[in-house]
């Protein structure tokens, strides 16, 4: 199986498959089902609660959700556990959404200020923007190949429509770290690179595929 928007025509064409499944990423009750499937034989702690975490992992794909239970499986050996946590489930969600932490990376203290105030910027902007998703968890400690922090924010339910005013607020929470680098410091930092490569994409989508702007009207450019 492959995504239908990169198969060539000819695999497409009447006589080589008729019949397509559309299979999109699976909705809360899905990812619950299937985190049960993934955790089987593996001994799970009383505090942990398979659809809390299924709550925290919308969007993922199945494939997503086994590399989350693995993840939780790996922590837990490492740390001499007899059974997989919450702490370690919490934490391999991060992981698959950023990356593994990076604590080896040495950051100055004047960096690590600069970081804390953009972080600071999102979940402030997050939180007093009505149509945000609430803030999940807040780090200055480096994940990933190029993530030195980050904001989680987490939808409370599953979305598939949405609004203006939403999108704009994703835009404004995105916007945030920038904003509050120069209010705090009065400059600008290339911290923001992965930010405006976000907005730039969300404010693209949203004047030119879903026309929500006046200047330009309901079409598609």
């Amino acid at each position: 199986t492959n995504r239908p928007d990169i198969l060539g025509p000819a695999l497409l064409r009447p006589g080589r498959f008729d019949r397509q499944v559309t299979l999109d990423a699976p909705d809360l009750a899905g990812r619950h089902a299937i985190l049960k499937i993934h955790s089987r034989g593996k001994p799970l702690a009383d505090d942990v609660d398979l659809e809390i975490v299924a709550r925290r992992t919308p969007g993922f794909t199945g494939a997503d959700l086994a590399n989350v239970m693995n993840e939780a499986a790996l922590l837990s050996a490492r740390r001499r556990r007899k059974e997989i946590g919450r702490n370690e489930c919490e934490e391999a969600v991060e992981r698959v959404v950023a990356g593994p932490e990076r604590r080896s990376r040495i950051i100055k203290d004047a960096e690590k200020r600069i970081l804390a105030f953009h972080e600071l910027g999102h979940a402030l902007v997050a939180r007093f923007s009505e149509r945000a998703d609430p803030v999940h968890k807040v780090s200055i400690i480096p994940r990933g190949r190029g993530a030195l922090g980050y904001t989680l924010t987490l939808p409370e339910e599953d979305r598939y429509i949405i609004t203006k005013d939403e999108l704009m607020a994703r835009i404004r929470v995105t916007m945030g770290g920038r904003s509050a680098e120069e209010v705090v410091f009065g400059h600008q930092s290339t911290g923001a690179e992965d930010d405006l490569q976000k907005a730039t994409s969300l404010a693209r989508s949203l004047v030119c595929r879903w026309g929500m702007t006046d200047a330009l009207g309901p079409m598609t450019y």
